[in-house]
Protein backbone atom coordinates (compact mmCIF):
# COMPACT_ATOMS: atom_id res chain seq x y z
CA UNK A 1 0.00 0.00 0.00
CA UNK A 2 1.39 3.38 -1.04
CA UNK A 3 1.45 6.13 1.63
CA UNK A 4 1.50 9.79 0.68
CA UNK A 5 2.48 12.15 3.45
CA UNK A 6 0.64 15.45 3.86
CA UNK A 7 3.20 18.25 4.30
CA UNK A 8 2.54 20.50 7.28
CA UNK A 9 -0.44 18.48 8.54
CA UNK A 10 -0.95 18.28 12.32
CA UNK A 11 -2.48 15.22 13.97
CA UNK A 12 -5.65 16.24 15.87
CA UNK A 13 -4.98 13.60 18.55
CA UNK A 14 -1.25 13.76 19.37
CA UNK A 15 -0.50 17.18 17.75
CA UNK A 16 2.56 15.79 15.89
CA UNK A 17 3.54 17.68 12.73
CA UNK A 18 4.28 15.99 9.37
CA UNK A 19 3.14 12.53 10.50
CA UNK A 20 -0.14 12.28 8.55
CA UNK A 21 -0.17 9.75 5.68
CA UNK A 22 -2.90 9.36 3.06
CA UNK A 23 -3.71 5.85 1.80
CA UNK A 24 -6.47 4.23 -0.26
CA UNK A 25 -8.33 1.27 1.27
CA UNK A 26 -11.14 -0.33 -0.74
CA UNK A 27 -11.66 2.88 -2.70
CA UNK A 28 -11.93 5.00 0.47
CA UNK A 29 -9.28 7.57 1.35
CA UNK A 30 -7.85 7.09 4.83
CA UNK A 31 -5.57 9.49 6.71
CA UNK A 32 -3.41 7.87 9.40
CA UNK A 33 -0.97 9.39 11.89
CA UNK A 34 2.21 7.30 11.79
CA UNK A 35 3.13 8.60 15.25
CA UNK A 36 0.04 7.64 17.31
CA UNK A 37 -1.94 5.49 14.84
CA UNK A 38 -5.07 7.69 14.84
CA UNK A 39 -7.08 7.22 11.63
CA UNK A 40 -9.72 9.28 9.86
CA UNK A 41 -12.03 8.07 7.09
CA UNK A 42 -14.72 9.93 5.23
CA UNK A 43 -17.90 7.84 5.38
CA UNK A 44 -19.56 7.24 2.02
CA UNK A 45 -22.75 8.87 3.34
CA UNK A 46 -20.89 12.20 3.61
CA UNK A 47 -19.56 11.78 0.07
CA UNK A 48 -23.06 11.30 -1.30
CA UNK A 49 -24.35 14.41 0.52
CA UNK A 50 -21.44 16.50 -0.82
CA UNK A 51 -22.23 15.58 -4.43
CA UNK A 52 -23.95 18.36 -6.36
CA UNK A 53 -27.38 17.21 -7.46
CA UNK A 54 -27.65 19.50 -10.53
CA UNK A 55 -24.40 18.31 -12.12
CA UNK A 56 -23.70 15.21 -14.16
CA UNK A 57 -20.58 13.18 -13.46
CA UNK A 58 -18.79 11.86 -16.53
CA UNK A 59 -16.07 10.02 -14.60
CA UNK A 60 -14.05 10.00 -11.43
CA UNK A 61 -10.28 10.47 -11.57
CA UNK A 62 -8.42 7.91 -9.45
CA UNK A 63 -4.63 8.40 -9.45
CA UNK A 64 -2.65 5.19 -9.27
Amino acid sequence: MKKRFIAGAVCPKCKAIDTMALTMENGIETVTCVSCGDTMKQPEEQVEKAMRSQEQVIGIFKPS
